[in-house]
């Protein structure tokens, strides 16, 4: 019950805040920028899940519109919903890009091409009337779809997976570069030992290494297989192998989130839970700078 009050508490604080804020001297573009790329106010969190609610309805204009379930008169509805989902996104790329301090790092920034991607094809629709054209521009509204990736930048969970993926970057890149070398060797074998069998799929060197990558994720689709004893033992190695391979990057990005959870540990009053990030410089307890390479 104690826990209830504070978190109600926090809340109405987090109101007030906000609110004290916007009654300051503050420009129209300060302000802009704090309800639309900071999350920690009351009114961020409002345009938040406004911008979410916005971008799941439309995914679901999307996914109805493939479905070609509904009549003229819910076609025409249809497209009226999806004018009024354009123009809000037209809105908020324009502040974004206005209330942003460096324009040109969020304009060529992944979240801004997709951002302005996706506002585009309704726009074409208007000067491309042709039959054909227009079946080309209905398929480029489907990249609305990935505005889906903007919600990881509303979840602190989202925001941990994406840091410990970072981290893990060279570790997988290192994993991966050795599985496709292994790929390759494999391959190559599969093809020497299989070449000459009587309608073989090992008849060149791509699609042994596609067999080989189809086994080793334990797919196993059945359309290349191996006849002789010794290209199905190698196959009965490859199965093994694929399991006990695949279970290496979860362990290398677990790592990496479990080392994030727990954050950084001030030298000077030891206590832990601090940002993980490059912006938590210096301990919110006791003031200290943070050693970057130090976790508890």
């Amino acid at each position: 019950m104690k826990q209830f009050f504070k978190n109600i508490y926090k809340f109405w604080k987090k109101v007030y805040d906000s609110i004290q804020y916007h009654k300051q001297q503050h420009t129209l573009k300060e302000k802009l920028y704090v309800v639309i790329f900071e999350s920690d106010t009351w009114s961020g969190k409002l345009f938040d899940i406004v911008l979410i609610g916005f971008i799941v309805a439309s995914i679901a204009l999307i996914i109805l519109d493939s479905m070609h379930l509904f009549s003229s008169g819910w076609e025409t509805f249809l497209r009226v919903l999806e004018w009024i989902i354009t123009l809000f996104f037209t809105i908020e790329y324009i502040l974004r890009v206005y209330c942003v301090p460096d324009k040109k790092k969020y304009i060529f920034s992944f979240y801004g091409i997709i951002d302005l991607l996706s506002t585009l094809p309704t726009y074409l629709g208007i000067f491309f009337t042709s039959a054909n054209y227009l079946l080309l521009i209905r398929t480029f509204r489907l990249i609305r779809v990935f505005r889906v990736f903007r919600l990881f930048s509303f979840l602190s969970e989202g925001n941990l997976i994406l840091q410990s993926l970072k981290e893990s970057r060279k570790k997988i890149f290192v994993f991966f570069s050795f599985i496709c070398l292994l790929a390759l060797v494999i391959g190559t074998i599969m093809y020497v030992l299989e070449k000459d069998e009587p309608g073989t799929g090992f008849d060149n060197i791509p699609n042994s290494i596609y067999w080989t990558i189809v086994t080793m994720t334990t797919v196993g689709y059945g359309d290349i297989t191996p006849t002789t004893s010794l290209g199905r033992f190698i196959s009965a190695c490859v199965m093994l192998i694929g399991y006990t391979i695949i279970a290496i990057p979860t362990g290398i990005v677990s790592v990496n989130i479990a080392k994030n959870v727990k954050g950084k540990t001030c030298k000077n009053c030891g206590r832990p839970q601090h940002d993980n990030d490059k912006s938590a410089l210096y301990c919110k307890y006791c003031g200290k700078e943070l050693d970057d390479n130090q976790y508890k």
